[in-house]
């Protein structure tokens, strides 16, 4: 475990429980540097956790992306589902959370470097009690990309259970080319850990 997380797990530390319409949903707990997820998932699930860290699907297998829209940190519209054909990295993070701090850097540079290749990156920005923060955040990490902004995590409550969806964060989650789940991790990742998730998908036919 990272110093940063270990400075970061103070006892009494207060963990968000997310919402939805208005009503205590206390089905998902997302809360910073937890290890989170299920090796190998359950059931159905149909997904492979490796050694690395990184939960996979194969192709024919895959579940369908939930709605994911809403507005962002600088007050725009955005709807994932309008980068049907691309790939979608979705990182889920918060400017409060050190491993995002981070891992940050390197996602803009994967981004910048893969925004040619057909792949949009998408934040989903949540436990920020206001944007302000958040854009504070994009504007010192130079984020090229958009993020949703959802501050009580309604967003991942649209994940279904057994799937490959975020637990923690951070948590980045690979969208394929279809709009389905193709892969995830929920740690903070290097530049190599994010080729290793992206790149598979993004040589998909």
């Amino acid at each position: 475990m990272s110093a940063a997380c270990r400075a970061d797990q103070r006892p009494n530390r207060p963990r968000v429980v997310l919402y939805t319409a208005g009503a205590v949903v206390a089905a998902l707990v997302l809360s910073a540097c937890t290890s989170g997820g299920t090796s190998g998932g359950a059931g159905n699930s149909g997904f492979v956790s490796g050694k690395d860290g990184i939960s996979t699907v194969a192709k024919g297998s895959r579940d369908t992306a939930p709605d994911l829209s809403g507005e962002t940190t600088d007050g725009k519209q955005l709807d994932v589902a309008d980068y049907k054909g691309k790939v979608v990295v979705l990182n889920v993070w918060g400017s409060w959370c050190p491993p995002c701090r981070a891992e940050t850097p390197n996602l803009v540079k994967v981004a910048e470097e893969t925004a040619d290749q057909g792949v949009q990156f998408v934040g989903i920005n949540t436990r920020d009690p206001s944007t302000s923060r958040a854009r504070a955040f994009e504007k010192q990490q130079d984020v090229p990309y958009p993020s949703l902004y959802d501050p009580t995590g309604k967003l991942m409550l649209r994940f279904k259970k057994g799937t490959l969806n975020p637990q923690t964060i951070p948590s980045t989650i690979v969208i394929d080319r279809d709009g389905k789940i193709a892969a995830r991790t929920l740690q903070a990742l290097s530049e190599d850990k994010l080729h290793e998730m992206l790149d598979p998908v993004l040589a998909e036919k």
